[in-house]
Protein backbone atom coordinates (compact mmCIF):
# COMPACT_ATOMS: atom_id res chain seq x y z
CA UNK A 1 0.00 0.00 0.00
CA UNK A 2 2.85 2.41 0.82
CA UNK A 3 4.18 2.13 -2.75
CA UNK A 4 1.17 4.08 -3.99
CA UNK A 5 2.42 7.04 -2.00
CA UNK A 6 6.01 7.09 -3.20
CA UNK A 7 7.64 10.48 -2.75
CA UNK A 8 8.23 12.50 -5.86
CA UNK A 9 11.59 14.25 -6.10
CA UNK A 10 12.76 16.91 -8.47
CA UNK A 11 16.05 18.62 -9.31
CA UNK A 12 16.05 22.34 -8.60
CA UNK A 13 18.70 24.96 -9.28
CA UNK A 14 18.38 28.03 -7.07
CA UNK A 15 20.73 30.98 -6.89
CA UNK A 16 20.68 31.99 -3.22
CA UNK A 17 22.60 35.10 -2.22
CA UNK A 18 24.79 34.91 -5.30
CA UNK A 19 25.66 31.21 -5.10
CA UNK A 20 23.98 28.62 -7.32
CA UNK A 21 22.82 25.46 -5.60
CA UNK A 22 21.62 22.29 -7.28
CA UNK A 23 19.25 20.35 -5.05
CA UNK A 24 17.15 17.21 -5.32
CA UNK A 25 14.07 17.85 -3.23
CA UNK A 26 10.74 16.30 -2.40
CA UNK A 27 8.36 18.26 -4.63
CA UNK A 28 6.40 19.26 -1.51
CA UNK A 29 9.37 21.11 0.02
CA UNK A 30 8.67 24.78 0.57
CA UNK A 31 11.20 27.39 -0.43
CA UNK A 32 11.49 28.23 3.27
CA UNK A 33 12.42 24.67 4.19
CA UNK A 34 14.84 24.42 1.25
CA UNK A 35 16.61 27.57 2.44
CA UNK A 36 16.70 26.61 6.12
CA UNK A 37 17.09 22.83 6.07
CA UNK A 38 18.98 22.19 2.84
CA UNK A 39 21.04 25.37 2.33
CA UNK A 40 21.40 26.18 6.06
CA UNK A 41 20.39 29.81 5.51
CA UNK A 42 18.64 30.10 8.84
CA UNK A 43 18.20 33.88 8.91
CA UNK A 44 14.83 33.45 7.25
CA UNK A 45 12.42 32.42 9.99
CA UNK A 46 9.48 30.05 10.13
CA UNK A 47 6.80 31.90 12.05
CA UNK A 48 3.25 30.82 11.37
CA UNK A 49 3.94 28.60 8.33
CA UNK A 50 0.68 29.90 6.83
CA UNK A 51 1.73 33.19 5.21
CA UNK A 52 0.20 35.37 7.92
CA UNK A 53 3.22 36.78 9.76
CA UNK A 54 5.87 37.59 7.12
CA UNK A 55 8.80 36.21 9.15
CA UNK A 56 9.77 34.13 6.11
CA UNK A 57 9.84 37.05 3.63
CA UNK A 58 12.61 36.74 1.04
CA UNK A 59 13.26 38.38 -2.32
CA UNK A 60 12.82 36.24 -5.43
CA UNK A 61 14.13 37.96 -8.54
CA UNK A 62 13.77 41.21 -6.59
CA UNK A 63 10.14 40.66 -5.54
CA UNK A 64 9.19 39.83 -1.97
CA UNK A 65 7.35 36.62 -1.24
CA UNK A 66 6.42 34.51 1.75
CA UNK A 67 8.80 31.57 1.40
CA UNK A 68 6.51 29.34 3.47
CA UNK A 69 3.78 29.56 0.82
CA UNK A 70 5.93 28.77 -2.17
CA UNK A 71 7.27 25.40 -3.25
CA UNK A 72 11.00 25.26 -3.98
CA UNK A 73 10.38 23.53 -7.34
CA UNK A 74 8.55 26.67 -8.47
CA UNK A 75 11.82 28.60 -8.23
CA UNK A 76 14.07 26.54 -10.47
CA UNK A 77 16.51 29.04 -11.99
CA UNK A 78 15.37 31.91 -9.76
CA UNK A 79 17.55 34.33 -7.82
CA UNK A 80 16.69 34.30 -4.10
CA UNK A 81 17.98 36.87 -1.63
CA UNK A 82 17.67 36.23 2.09
CA UNK A 83 18.72 38.46 4.98
CA UNK A 84 22.19 36.86 4.76
CA UNK A 85 22.52 38.10 1.17
CA UNK A 86 21.69 41.75 1.82
CA UNK A 87 24.84 42.66 3.69
CA UNK A 88 27.61 41.45 5.96
CA UNK A 89 28.44 42.49 9.53
CA UNK A 90 31.20 44.71 8.17
CA UNK A 91 29.18 46.04 5.24
CA UNK A 92 25.50 46.26 6.16
CA UNK A 93 22.77 47.05 3.67
CA UNK A 94 21.49 50.60 4.41
CA UNK A 95 18.19 49.11 5.63
CA UNK A 96 20.00 46.77 8.04
CA UNK A 97 22.03 49.72 9.36
CA UNK A 98 18.88 51.83 9.79
CA UNK A 99 17.13 49.03 11.71
CA UNK A 100 20.10 48.89 14.08
CA UNK A 101 20.33 52.66 14.44
CA UNK A 102 16.58 53.11 15.03
CA UNK A 103 16.12 50.03 17.24
CA UNK A 104 13.74 48.55 14.65
CA UNK A 105 13.54 45.27 16.54
CA UNK A 106 13.10 43.86 20.02
CA UNK A 107 13.30 40.07 20.14
CA UNK A 108 14.53 40.06 16.53
CA UNK A 109 12.58 37.04 15.31
CA UNK A 110 10.62 38.98 12.68
CA UNK A 111 13.52 41.27 11.77
CA UNK A 112 14.89 39.32 8.77
CA UNK A 113 11.46 39.29 7.13
CA UNK A 114 10.84 42.93 8.06
CA UNK A 115 14.17 44.00 6.54
CA UNK A 116 13.64 42.01 3.33
CA UNK A 117 10.14 43.44 3.01
CA UNK A 118 11.43 46.97 3.61
CA UNK A 119 14.11 46.52 0.93
CA UNK A 120 11.39 45.40 -1.50
CA UNK A 121 9.32 48.42 -0.49
CA UNK A 122 12.20 50.69 -1.55
CA UNK A 123 12.30 49.02 -4.94
CA UNK A 124 8.52 49.29 -5.36
CA UNK A 125 8.57 53.01 -4.55
CA UNK A 126 11.52 53.58 -6.91
CA UNK A 127 9.72 51.73 -9.74
CA UNK A 128 6.44 53.55 -9.08
CA UNK A 129 4.52 50.38 -8.21
CA UNK A 130 1.22 51.44 -6.62
CA UNK A 131 -0.21 49.84 -3.51
CA UNK A 132 -3.83 49.33 -2.47
CA UNK A 133 -3.87 52.78 -0.83
CA UNK A 134 -2.13 54.78 -3.59
CA UNK A 135 -4.41 57.71 -4.39
CA UNK A 136 -3.07 58.76 -7.78
CA UNK A 137 -1.24 56.04 -9.68
CA UNK A 138 -0.19 58.56 -12.35
CA UNK A 139 1.55 60.84 -9.83
CA UNK A 140 5.17 60.31 -8.80
CA UNK A 141 5.32 57.69 -6.07
CA UNK A 142 6.16 58.90 -2.59
CA UNK A 143 6.24 57.10 0.71
CA UNK A 144 3.57 58.42 3.05
CA UNK A 145 2.82 56.98 6.47
CA UNK A 146 -0.29 55.31 5.00
CA UNK A 147 1.74 53.84 2.10
CA UNK A 148 4.41 52.56 4.48
CA UNK A 149 1.85 50.90 6.77
CA UNK A 150 0.05 49.30 3.81
CA UNK A 151 3.23 48.02 2.20
CA UNK A 152 4.54 46.56 5.47
CA UNK A 153 1.17 45.15 6.60
CA UNK A 154 2.19 41.59 5.69
CA UNK A 155 4.92 41.62 8.33
CA UNK A 156 3.87 41.23 11.95
CA UNK A 157 6.05 42.22 14.91
CA UNK A 158 4.71 40.53 18.01
CA UNK A 159 6.86 42.81 20.20
CA UNK A 160 5.28 45.93 18.70
CA UNK A 161 8.40 47.69 17.37
CA UNK A 162 6.35 49.22 14.53
CA UNK A 163 7.19 52.87 15.20
CA UNK A 164 10.93 52.12 15.17
CA UNK A 165 10.56 49.96 12.05
CA UNK A 166 8.73 52.83 10.31
CA UNK A 167 11.43 55.25 11.46
CA UNK A 168 14.16 53.02 10.03
CA UNK A 169 12.41 52.69 6.66
CA UNK A 170 11.71 56.42 6.51
CA UNK A 171 15.35 57.15 7.30
CA UNK A 172 16.52 55.06 4.33
CA UNK A 173 13.88 56.50 1.99
CA UNK A 174 14.84 59.99 3.14
CA UNK A 175 11.47 61.22 4.38
CA UNK A 176 10.36 62.47 7.76
CA UNK A 177 7.57 60.42 9.29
Amino acid sequence: MRDNYALSKSSVSIEANGTTYKLVLDTRTTLLDALREHLHLTGTKKGCDHGHCGACTVLVNGTRINACLSLAVMHDGDRVTTIEGLGTPGNLHPMQAAFLECDGFQCGYCTPGQVCSAVALLSEIQKGVPSHVTDDIAAPMRLTNLELRERMSGNICRCGAYSNIAEAISKVVGVDE
